[in-house]
This record gives C-alpha cells, structure tokens and sequence, in this order.
C-alpha cells in the first residue's frame, strides 16, 4: 500500500507541476494577406499565431525577428505558415548593375569597375566582369557592395 501510496503521490506532482513543453508557447508567423516572390516583408503584412497543431513540422518562422526584411522566393497565402526557405536576403548587388571590384594581396589592392553576372546577397560568391578587360572574376559581394575578387 506504501508503494501505491508514493506512486499515487508522484504522479499527483507530475500534473500539478507543468511540464517544459507545456510551459514553451509555439507561435508562428503567417501572413494576413497574399505576398508574392520578390516582395519585402514586414510586421504590417504579418501577425504572430499561436501554433495549435502539435504535429506541425518544424521549418517554420516563429518570431518576427526572423522576417523582418526578409523578401520572399514564392507566394505566401494567408492563414498559412511561412517556411524559412520561402525566404531569402535581400540583394546587395543586382545582376547588369555597376560595382567596384577589389582584389587585394599583401599591401597590393587592385581596384576596378565590374558588372555582377547575377543578383547576389551580401557573403554570397559571384561571378562579376571587368568592365575594361571583359575578364570574369570571382568574388564575395561585401555589405558596401563590393565584390571582393578571390585568387585562382
């Protein structure tokens, strides 16, 4: 009886005290209207929901830090959660654009005009042509819109 007693006792303590998941409240950002590829997102387009399907596969944007400047890669419906791979950064460079290409090595630093070959976040390896020489280099787009060319 003893044991059944402190069994009895233990599982009292269980539900009295809520357990770490039930404490986490889920939330989700889904937008409030339709959002179509290419446009930037922001807190006017969305609202945070709490997540009531708990089988809800995880990928989804919970926070609205997360979108925030984001521009989407395909259409977002209302009601509907957003997968963090429906999002993308936004470009730092555009493809046909005019940047400065710069290659640097030791206490040499060349510096050019180029053309990006294509639309490029910041951090992301292009391919960019001089624009004098018709050369196509590699390079990392850089947050002030450079593209820092690497050596072959």
């Amino acid at each position: 009886m003893a044991l059944r007693l402190a069994a009895g006792t233990l599982l009292a303590a269980a539900f009295l005290l809520p357990s770490a998941s039930l404490a986490e409240r889920l939330t989700a950002v889904i937008p409030t209207r339709t959002i179509y590829p290419g446009e930037t997102l922001d807190r006017s387009r969305v609202e945070v929901v709490d997540v009531t399907n708990p089988d809800l596969a995880d990928g989804y944007v919970r926070t609205l830090s997360e979108i925030e400047g984001k521009v989407t890669k395909r259409t977002l419906l209302p009601g509907r959660v957003i997968l963090a791979n429906a999002l993308r950064e936004q470009y730092a460079v555009a493809r046909g654009s005019t940047v400065r290409l710069v290659f640097s090595n030791g206490g040499l630093t060349i510096s050019a005009a180029g053309s990006p070959l294509q639309d490029a976040a910041v951090g992301e390896l292009i391919r960019a042509r001089n624009i004098d020489t018709g050369v196509i280099v590699s390079g990392t787009v850089m947050a002030d819109g450079t593209v820092h060319v690497v050596a072959k």
